[in-house]
């Protein structure tokens, strides 16, 4: 059972339906009756149209009355009101048979519509009720999970004893279709896609990391172009080609890269490396926050950075997102609802 409210003329009119059979008990509609009838003259009331489309669809106002769990006379009355309301007949009756007339079959479209919205909204809050449960197919790059999500993952699956969660941490952007994932998160631009939808998680800013045992050996970069005097480890894009570094300081912009002797297609090995003296690298600022706070890596040109990339969560882009897909992103913003201050005021200018 769920409750419409419906607000005008300072008063709240609770329809009460069951999906799929659109029921109102008789006892709840008594309740809701005399304030529909304070209504002004030219005003329309949502249950009347839903009364009419019932009337209409079934032929009788019998059988309407029955479907509805109402007396046939409030419909009846009530049909007739909306009648008074509109100035037209919507039915011409007789003792042996009821016809729609044409007026009565253009409102009946709009009728329909009145009809098919509560429905959905009773699916939808029935869809709501219900415990997520099954398999959840889950896409994500490893150095995502292992740095920023082992608690949330671990928290998630407590919660949801009835969903069994699949993680895949392949570097390979999966087909959610093809493959029969229910999410995946992406980070970077999204392509074009009718058949799939997303979720903005929040924005991935990129700057460069060394160690402080490199930084004492070679010095601090003054200048991105500095940049070219030492040592970087490089990160690999999907194609396995080297991403260029492209730096922004406000309206300025630098393009180049340090002397890249080691490359890879992980920004969590790029971390690693870094913090092991091996040069300068790229990444991504939260995942090197925890690393900065311990003071194993700082900031190089900290008030140089990479273009930011949105991280979204990709799914099938159903009428209806399942519960269990739906509980998952709940978690991922609820992750990320406080995205740590940047950690460029934890390193050395």
């Amino acid at each position: 059972m769920f409750i419409i409210s419906v607000p005008r003329m300072g008063c709240l009119r609770w329809l009460y339906c069951k999906h799929h059979q659109s029921l109102w008990k008789y006892r709840k509609m008594a309740k809701i009756v005399p304030c529909m009838e304070q209504s002004s003259a030219s005003s329309i009331d949502p249950n009347d149209l839903l009364i009419f489309a019932h009337v209409a669809e079934l032929g009788s106002f019998s059988r309407a009355a029955e479907r509805m769990g109402l007396p046939k006379s409030t419909v009846s009355r009530r049909l007739a009101a909306l009648e008074r309301r509109l100035g037209e007949r919507l039915l011409l009756r007789t003792t042996r048979r009821q016809t729609v007339t044409e007026f009565g079959l253009q409102l009946l479209e709009h009728a329909r519509q009145v009809v098919a919205e509560v429905e959905a909204v009773a699916a939808l809050s029935e869809h709501r009720q219900s415990a997520p449960s099954g398999r959840l197919r889950v896409s994500m790059p490893s150095d995502f999970a292992n740095l920023l999500l082992v608690d949330t993952l671990a928290t998630f699956a407590a919660m949801h004893p009835r969903i069994s969660l699949e993680l895949d941490l392949s570097p390979r952007r999966v087909d959610l279709l093809a493959e029969g994932f229910d999410v995946a998160i992406r980070i970077g631009d999204l392509p074009d896609d009718s058949l799939l939808a997303a979720r903005r998680l929040f924005d991935l800013s990129t700057g460069l990391y060394a160690s402080p045992r490199y930084l004492a050996a070679f010095g601090h970069p003054a200048s991105p172009e500095d940049l070219v005097h030492h040592t970087g480890v490089g990160l690999l894009d999907l194609d396995g080609k080297p991403v260029n570094w492209r730096l922004s300081k406000r309206e300025a912009r630098w393009e180049g890269a340090a002397a890249v002797r080691v490359t890879a297609n992980s920004p969590e090995l790029l971390i690693g490396l870094a913090r092991a003296g091996a040069g300068i690298a790229p990444a991504p600022d939260l995942f090197a926050l925890a690393d900065v706070r311990q003071g194993t890596l700082l900031r190089v040109l900290p008030k140089w950075c990479f273009p930011s990339q949105a991280v979204s969560a990709v799914f099938p882009g159903r009428k209806l997102m399942p519960a269990k897909t739906r509980v998952f992103i709940d978690a991922l913003l609820a992750a990320f609802v406080d995205i740590p201050p940047a950690v460029v005021q934890l390193s050395i200018p």
